[in-house]
């Protein structure tokens, strides 16, 4: 039987080829997921070039996750029909020619959302693809690890966005960045490996034939993401500005904060390797891991409120760190759940946390302005608990429909 995302499943493959593969899949996402890193880290340089408010920036960005949002769920039928090989050699050769244009054409606020806009649905088509990518491709007993892997490439895009402002937009401009940024697409669209066959009329019939996912446990699942990221987003736009107005220096708070940021990438991968050798209870994990990252954020809540440092470095590095280190964990077990359409599976749960992503920093931030940075930490703490609550009931429902069949 031929591979459908079009390569051998022989020993040699699955040994070496897999690097490569994820490597792939990393730079697509890393790609996918850099324009609005790009644009909240050369915010300055933009406001510079053309007038526009930090509000209008913010408007910006939001049409990214609006885009997203909205083509989450198609984008995995899209993958499935398609096959995520295809799309993924699409997705990035689509996504340079938007990066280069906001290079050369962005001059008002509006512009530039209207281009972020089809860039956010670039990333949700990335994040679904690679998604089904890897898991026609990866070998079995190692996709824990890889999934994590590959979820740690958006911290990565943050990372690469942080230094684009000393490497480029400081010495040569801020178009400059979206420049090399677009160049970059164009060689992840080159590593990809093409499909082997065709795609024929009866792997299109057979994509249209696909078992029906069950929407009650997606749902909570694709609510429990949501929550969760609800909250790590919200933390992690106001997190400087809450340690700074407690009293620490700006450079200090900038250091708290790619700790958080670094911890986050160690327990993705981590969390990867250890669902390999787990075997299964992956939702059970999350949960735990989203209950510590509630506690996280009670003990940054209490460090705001007493202004004592290292209750919150500790609450910062907990929540963030483990509270939002379980999504590669989290995608490979929808899929491990869902292994005839795991595209169209992490594209449902997918919306979840487009909106969690878009809502967080707005509601957290009008909780900060209208009480206390302590009262926006309680908040992220309550909703990431809900979020655990949310992935165990659908996690309960998924084993008792299985049981049942």
């Amino acid at each position: 039987m031929s591979d459908p995302e079009g390569a051998a499943q022989t020993p040699l493959f699955q040994s070496s080829l897999l690097n490569k593969d994820l490597v792939v899949a990393v730079l697509a996402t890393s790609m996918a997921s850099i324009p609005a890193f790009l644009v909240g880290a050369l915010a300055v340089e933009i406001r510079q070039s053309f007038s526009v408010t930090t509000a209008e920036l913010g408007l910006a960005v939001t049409s990214y996750y609006l885009g997203a949002a909205l083509w989450a769920v198609p984008s995995g039928r899209v993958a499935e029909r398609m096959g995520g090989v295809r799309v993924l050699k699409l997705t990035p050769m689509i996504g340079s020619v938007l990066l280069a244009s906001i290079a050369l054409l962005s001059s008002s606020w509006w512009l530039l959302a209207l281009l972020l806009f089809p860039c956010g649905m670039v990333s949700a088509a990335t994040a679904t693809a690679s998604n089904l990518f890897l898991a026609r491709r990866g070998k079995p007993g190692r996709q824990g690890a890889t999934f994590g892997i590959k979820q740690a490439a958006v911290p990565f895009a943050s990372l690469l966005g942080g230094l684009a402002v000393p490497a480029l937009a400081l010495t040569l401009g801020w178009r400059w960045a979206f420049g090399l940024a677009a160049m970059l697409s164009i060689v992840t669209a080159i590593l990809v490996p093409k499909p082997s066959q065709p795609r024929s009329k009866a792997t299109g019939h057979a994509a249209r034939a696909l078992p029906a996912i069950d929407k009650l446990p997606i749902t909570l699942l694709a609510s429990g993401i949501g929550l969760g990221v609800f909250s790590a987003s919200g933390m992690a736009a106001f997190l400087v500005s809450g340690t700074v107005h407690v009293g620490i220096s700006k450079s200090i708070a900038g250091l708290i904060a790619a700790l958080a940021g670094a911890a986050t990438v160690v327990v993705r991968i981590t969390s990867g390797f250890l669902a390999d050798r787990r075997g299964s209870s992956h939702f059970s994990v999350i949960a735990i891991m989203m209950l510590i990252g509630a506690i996280g954020y009670v003990s940054l809540a209490i460090g705001q409120h007493l202004g004592v440092a290292l209750l919150l470095v500790v609450g910062a590095v907990v929540a963030l760190g483990v509270g939002w280190g379980w999504n590669g964990l989290f995608n490979f077990a929808v899929i491990d759940k869902h292994r005839a359409t795991p595209a169209r599976a992490t594209g449902m749960t997918q919306l979840g946390g487009r909106l969690g992503g878009m809502l967080g920093p707005t509601i957290i931030g009008l909780c900060i302005d209208h009480f206390s940075y302590s009262a926006g930490w309680l908040l992220a703490a309550t909703t990431c608990g809900l979020a655990a609550v949310a992935v165990l009931a659908g996690s309960h429902l998924l084993e008792q429909r299985a049981a049942t069949q």
